[in-house]
């Protein structure tokens, strides 16, 4: 998964994107709401976390503007703005959940989205597991699933995975088995 960060404290941001990167996820920082609009734009994420205090354009309004440019991405307000207002404004704007700040790690992690049933490309398994320097001329994907299908599904007598011919692969939901 890809994740834009949006955070001006230098520290809080590259601790939050080493998190996410040991957990396996891709992730890229925008220091600004400025920032965060065009790379939103510029770039497919699957979730967007947003400090609502940014210099300049502040979280609320980074997050109307996602939304009235057509970035549908769920977005995540992690702030330390707790009050009830804060968080009634921030789900008005268009943002999926709110966090208030101290959080734990493990939470965070909890609250992004996950999307079973959805058919993803090999392009796009590529494009948010590799860096944007790899170039796939081989079938690097269909190898890495035949491996997850033999540590994950094969030991539990279980598919988990999908193939959707011509298309990529896909999650079974849980009712689907």
């Amino acid at each position: 998964m890809r994740v834009l960060i949006v955070e001006d404290e230098l520290k809080m941001a590259s601790l939050l994107r080493r998190g996410l990167v040991e957990e396996g996820h891709a992730a890229d920082v925008a220091p600004s709401g400025e920032d965060a609009l065009w790379m939103a734009q510029a770039h497919p994420y699957e979730a967007i976390v947003l400090d609502v205090m940014l210099p300049g354009l502040n979280g609320f309004e980074t997050c109307r503007q996602l939304r009235n440019a057509g970035v549908w991405a769920p977005v995540l307000m992690l702030t330390a703005r707790d009050g009830v207002d804060d968080r009634v404004a921030g789900l008005d704007v268009g943002a999926d959940d709110y966090l208030t700040k101290p959080f734990s790690f493990a939470e965070l992690l909890a609250r992004l989205m996950r999307r079973p049933g959805q058919v993803l490309s090999r392009l796009q398994l590529l494009e948010h597991a590799w860096d944007f320097a790899y170039e796939n001329r081989s079938n690097v994907i269909d190898v890495y699933v035949r491996y997850i299908r033999e540590k994950v599904d094969r030991p539990f007598a279980t598919e988990s995975i999908e193939t959707v011919r011509g298309v990529g692969y896909r999650l079974r939901e849980d009712d689907a088995e």
